[in-house]
Order: structure tokens, then C-alpha cells, then sequence
């Protein structure tokens, strides 16, 4: 990592990773650190692409996303090109919240939520077995959400501090 970082930088970290709107006053009371210096190193930390962008999480089953599944597709040929085709179609499907180029059986794993299993059923009819080179698709559905976090671990890099 190409820009250092403090027991101050990674307290602000910590503290924004549980909550991006927490006031700079509060950062300060936190990190004993004034509301300009709070703000020059948050700047600091977006500028050097620390901080990818601040963005709100909602909750699906609110939203009526009742079916969480991870789905992994290999491809039916490989080579660059396949992957690109596949990889450029599957951008406009809002439904993939993430997708992981992975080692293993499969060469993509696929993250989706939908309303119900009728709604996934006929997503992965309609839209994935559809996309350029699908081959083999598994999907796994989620029971139950046991851990699920947005925030990374910081208490490591203190080590150094």
C-alpha cells in the first residue's frame, strides 16, 4: 500500500466502516483530532482510493428480496474471449449483486438475490442460462444469513503502530 497509515487513519477507517455519516465532531472526539484534521484525512483517504465511495445498505427482505443464492457457472469453452462476452452481458443484470471470477469446479461464482423462488427460477431460465458460453450452472439457495458484514479488518495493520 502506497500510503501510510496511522493509528488515527485507522481509527477514522474503523469508525466510518460502521457508520459513513458519523460527524467529523465525533471522529475528533474519537481520535482526539480536530474536525479539519478529521476532514484533510478523510480527503487524504479518498484521494489516495482508500475510501472507494460512501453508499447506504439496504435491506432486501425489506425491499421484498426474500431468496438469496449463490449460483457457479462454468463456461462451456474457455479462453479470453469467452469470459469477456460472458462478463460484459452479466453487468446489466441488476439482479447479481456480485460476481467472482473463482478457482475450483466452477469459473464463476455469482451472487443473486430475486423475490421469491419462482422469480430466481425464472431469472435463471430467462437471463444466466441465456448469457453467451453458459455451460453448467449450480446454484445454492440461502437458509439463513449467520455473519454478513461490509467491514474489513483493521486491527492488523495497527501491528506496526
Amino acid at each position: 500500500m502506497d500510503i501510510p497509515l496511522d493509528k488515527h487513519d485507522l481509527a477514522i477507517l474503523g469508525a466510518l466502516q460502521r457508520d459513513a455519516e458519523v460527524s467529523h465532531a465525533e471522529l475528533g472526539r474519537l481520535t482526539h483530532l480536530s474536525a479539519s484534521q478529521i476532514s484533510r484525512r478523510i480527503q487524504k483517504l479518498r484521494d489516495s482510493g482508500l475510501v472507494l465511495r460512501t453508499v447506504a445498505l439496504l435491506d432486501p427482505k425489506t425491499l421484498g428480496l426474500n431468496v438469496l443464492a449463490f449460483t457457479f457457472v462454468s463456461l462451456e469453452r474457455h479462453g479470453r474471449s469467452h469470459g469477456v462476452d460472458f462478463e460484459r452481458k452479466l453487468q446489466d443484470l441488476p439482479e447479481v449483486l456480485e460476481c467472482f471470477s473463482v478457482s475450483g469446479e466452477a469459473d464463476y461464482m455469482l451472487r443473486i438475490v430475486a423475490e421469491d423462488l419462482e422469480s430466481f427460477s425464472a431469472f435463471m431460465m430467462s437471463r444466466i442460462l441465456r448469457l453467451p458460453g453458459v455451460g453448467v450452472v449450480k446454484s445454492h439457495i440461502a437458509l439463513q444469513k449467520i455473519k454478513q458484514t461490509s467491514e474489513l479488518p483493521l486491527d492488523q495493520m495497527a501491528g506496526g503502530q
